[in-house]
């Protein structure tokens, strides 16, 4: 570790030590703007040998170059421009001069197109994560490039990439809508060129996505820039939204930057390799050590993923104008922001203020693997006295996650029925939503490609199943879920988080399975699929269950009911999470139910015209639209 430490400060200082060189513009990010831009001003970071050194100047009507900054590193120019209103769009020549030479380098100003974009996903949309290694090929001549660090793609390698791509994800849109999916998250698309890393004695790829190169790029292997914008337009096109994930807090150890650091404080340095705890608490604790907040947010995620100081004012430009990017170029809808609380909190404020000032209707959801409620609130909008007070619209509901989880390992046993036990953990969670300015904005899931399937932590029960996604989607709060959830897809991570990303079957040419049609799945399997179908797409075709209130009611002997109302109806969620037959005297519900005579079940579509007591059977979870 010591040693890879002193390897990037070898980067850092040999610029400084070379040679004179020819000056020369190699790159500029952003790679291009736009015209009619809410916020006029850009910084460029101009690239090349000895880029640094150069005076610049810019003649383009309605550009102006207003200042010129350099950095300790000469082979870096960070060009500060404003943008008028009257900016007309066309090639932009960025001029440098030395001397007697003179360096000049195009960069684009585009106009801005009318096609969808940030439209944002709000607790009517159902998302669906996908990880677009592992979950369909439809192009066989990207899995393998010899000019990339992991040239290779090995299906029967669980740790090695498998081929997956975006024309292979386009192909199942279809899929997508039937099951009443409307909004795709993909883990991340952008370049990750870097070479196979030992964890843990295995040699494993970055197929996962999460060690960024370059982000001005998408992945060749998954198709390339033309191709993702080719999917976000088929997506808008069948009613799917897109959300894309990012990663502020880290990148790759082969991020073209990293080749040669602009700045030392462009990375959060230590004397000796220094990783973050992963401990959450001194982050708000207000007795907390400093020297423990500083572990957890500036030390580095993992050896391979240098650490980024978003209090360096350059980075902070770089990686704020790289999401504007990418929002006004792919026309991606939200943003689901990795390892949230490991970031700068300032820095995140204001990069989520600068997104949300161009694009009001984006929703920004992040990680924040906590395990209570107060912390989980630190990360949003909330109603809590911090000293910092987050401007982030949503996070992921992973409190609420643990809860469902605890509630369902304990259904059919006797903590069921306990003072603490089963719907209770459901219960107590959404009994402190009191905290959140707005709950509805958080996103729900059962499980993630970070942890253990969704089936197998219930013991593979599908009662179990079935109550857990009933809440999933018709609880408050955005739901979402894992791919391969839908078809029972199980496994712990044991001996390692590749058991929960496996290929989605069917996904390639040749598999001897194909579970994107009934006809390949089992009758088990297609008694799930169809149940996640028919209640999401009562969920997207009623308003109540995404814009109702939500009222509940302390669970009582192991039954757990709530509602869901507003003025367009009201639907009632009646769990039975004991191992036996019960009935239900409704009678204690009148506040809700007052006036209405009559229901019909979600599912069955059966009538129900006695609503005085309610027949549940053992671990069952029944919707009931109400009428009068």
């Amino acid at each position: 570790m010591k040693q890879r430490y002193s390897w990037l400060l070898l980067v850092l200082l040999f610029p400084l030590l070379s040679v004179a060189q020819t000056p020369a513009i190699t790159r500029i990010n952003p790679t291009n703007w736009w015209v009619g831009m809410k916020n006029g001003n850009v910084q460029l970071l101009v690239y090349g040998p000895q880029a640094g050194t150069m005076t610049y100047t810019i003649a383009y009507p309605g550009v102006k170059l207003v200042k010129t900054n350099t950095v300790e590193n000469p082979n870096y120019a960070f060009l500060d421009l404003t943008i008028a209103a009257t900016a007309k769009p066309g090639q932009v020549q960025i001029v440098g001069k030395k001397g007697t030479q003179t360096v000049t380098q195009a960069w684009e100003l585009r106009a801005r197109d009318n096609s969808p974009k940030a439209q944002g996903v709000t607790a009517a949309d159902f998302i669906y994560l996908a990880m677009p290694d592992r979950f369909a090929n439809g192009d066989a001549s990207n899995d393998k490039f010899a000019d990339l660090r992991d040239p290779g793609s090995d299906r029967a390698n669980p740790f090695l990439r498998h081929g997956g791509d975006l024309k292979g994800a386009a192909q199942r849109i279809g899929y997508l809508k039937d099951l009443g999916v409307t909004a795709v998250w993909f883990t991340p698309l952008i370049e990750n060129n870097q070479p196979l890393t030992n964890e843990g004695g295995t040699m494993r790829a970055s197929y996962h996505g999460y060690g960024f190169t370059d982000q001005y790029n998408i992945d060749k292997r998954f198709g390339g820039n033309e191709a993702y914008k080719a999917y976000v337009q088929q997506a808008h096109a069948a009613g799917l939204k897109v959300v894309q994930d990012a990663v502020y807090n880290h990148v790759g150890n082969t991020h073209w930057i990293l080749q040669d650091l602009p700045m030392k404080s462009w990375l959060h340095q230590w004397p000796t390799y220094t990783n973050t705890s992963y401990r959450y608490n001194p982050i708000t604790d207000p007795h907390a050590a400093q020297i423990d907040r500083k572990i957890s947010l500036d030390g580095w995620f993992v050896p391979f993923l240098p650490d980024l100081n978003q209090g360096n004012p350059y980075v902070a430009n770089y990686l704020i104008e790289n999401a504007i990017w990418v929002v006004e170029n792919f026309g991606i809808d939200a943003w689901r922001i990795d390892t949230y609380m490991y970031n700068d909190q300032p820095f995140m404020n204001r990069c989520n203020a600068a997104l949300l000032a161009e694009y009001p209707r984006l929703h920004i959801f992040g990680e924040s693997m906590v395990s209570n409620v107060v912390d989980q609130a630190y990360y949003t909008r909330n109603k809590i006295d911090f000293p910092f007070k987050s401007n982030q619209p949503g996070t992921i509901d992973f409190v609420l996650e643990d809860a469902m989880l605890a509630a369902l390992r304990e259904t059919g046993t006797p903590a069921a029925t306990g003072w603490d036990g089963g719907p209770q953990h459901v219960y107590q969670t959404l009994a402190q939503d009191v905290v959140y300015q707005d709950p509805n904005k958080l996103v729900t899931l059962l499980d993630n490609h970070d942890k253990n399937r969704f089936l197998s932590e219930i013991g593979d029960d599908l009662d179990k199943y079935k109550i857990g996604l009933t809440w999933l989607l018709t609880t408050r709060g955005i739901p979402s879920m894992y791919y391969g959830t839908e078809i029972l897809m199980k496994n712990f991570k044991d001996p390692t988080d590749a058991e929960v990303r496996r290929d989605f079957p069917g996904g390639w040419p040749g598999d001897k399975e194909d579970k994107f049609t009934a006809a390949g799945r089992s009758a088990r399997e297609n008694e799930a699929f169809d149940f996640v179908k028919s209640l999401a797409t009562y969920r997207r075709d009623h308003k109540v269950l995404h814009e109702g209130k939500l009222m509940q009611y302390l669970p009582e002997n192991g039954l757990y009911v709530y509602f869901r109302y507003d003025a367009t109806g009201t639907v009632m969620v009646a769990t039975n999470t004991t191992d036996k037959p019960a009935g239900l005297p409704t009678a204690r519900f009148s506040e809700r139910m007052s006036g209405f005579t009559k229901g019909r079940n979600v599912l069955t579509k059966a009538p129900l015209n006695d609503l005085a007591t309610l027949q549940l059977p053992a671990k069952t979870a029944v919707v009931l639209e109400l009428a009068k």
